[in-house]
């Protein structure tokens, strides 16, 4: 290996390590945080380490209610992942796989609908939410994201790459259209299936806006409300408690991340490459 070429891997290796560092920081920091007693969090100069840690930022959170939060994030998460997935997943199925008339404007109405702001559409889906008695309850965070057009179009171009003849001769075989797509269709687009259900669990992992509007009982309450009830006014946040529920909120998508990482990319690599 020339020299020249060993230098300037050297400086690519450490220019990505300073970046590597550089993101993980405010992580370390909010864990670091999250152990120390409140007059240390500002503390001059800022110290990773105190020898006044201790794990009373987390009983205090078990004791407010984080773990019954953190339930019911779960619970919420993994429920409109599934069925936005099985929904996702039928839809692209049937514009990848199937032919009828207006195909082409109902897709191009479909794919308009993703320039559209959410925030429209808050006040007529919350007076639906209403008309059906639903609000209280996790099924206005679960039902209205089952079959969304991201979701469509991303499942319908990672579809779009499977061999009809597969089809063509599973149907010869005497299965059912239904039995196709679970049983050949699901199972190979595993891969976009992942990339597809780490991008819902994520999105309703964290989301704020509609269970701030639907959910008004304590005990329905996910861990970014529970996060936005522990702020106080400026100056009054116990900001190393508020880190100890955010190190808690972070963990399970992390693990899940981790385990599912290679996925996630062969899914976002084949969908970029159906688009081709």
């Amino acid at each position: 290996m020339k020299p020249r070429s060993v230098v300037v891997k050297a400086i690519l290796y450490g220019l990505l390590i300073l970046l590597s560092l550089y993101t993980i920081l405010p992580f370390v920091w909010m864990v670091s945080t999250s152990f120390k007693p409140m007059e240390e969090v500002f503390a001059r100069p800022p110290k990773l380490y105190s020898p006044n840690m201790s794990f009373n930022s987390y009983r205090y959170v078990i004791e407010v209610g984080a773990l019954r939060a953190l339930l019911n994030t779960a619970f919420v998460a993994t429920a409109a992942t599934a069925s936005s997935l099985f929904f996702c997943t039928l839809g692209g199925y049937g514009f990848a796989k199937f032919r009828f008339p207006g195909q082409k404007t109902l897709f191009g109405f479909l794919l308009a609908t993703l320039v559209i702001p959410g925030a429209i559409m808050l006040v007529p889906t919350y007076a639906i939410m209403v008309k059906l008695g639903w609000t209280n309850t996790y099924l206005p965070l679960i039902v209205p994201t089952a079959a969304n057009a991201f979701g469509i179009f991303f499942m319908r171009q990672y579809i779009g790459t499977v061999s009809d003849e597969i089809i063509d001769a599973a149907r010869i075989d005497g299965a059912s259209e239904f039995g196709i797509f679970w049983r050949i269709i699901a199972p190979i687009c595993v891969p976009g299936l992942i990339t597809l259900g780490l991008i819902f669990f994520m999105t309703s992992w964290n989301n704020y806006l509609l269970p701030s509007i639907y959910l008004k009982k304590a005990e329905l309450y996910t861990l970014p409300l529970l996060q936005m009830q522990m702020s106080g006014v400026s100056g009054q946040t116990n900001y190393h408690n508020w880190m100890a529920l955010a190190t808690i909120s972070i963990v399970p998508p992390l693990i899940i991340f981790l385990l599912f990482q290679r996925r996630f990319t062969e899914g976002i690599t084949a969908g970029a490459l159906a688009g081709e």
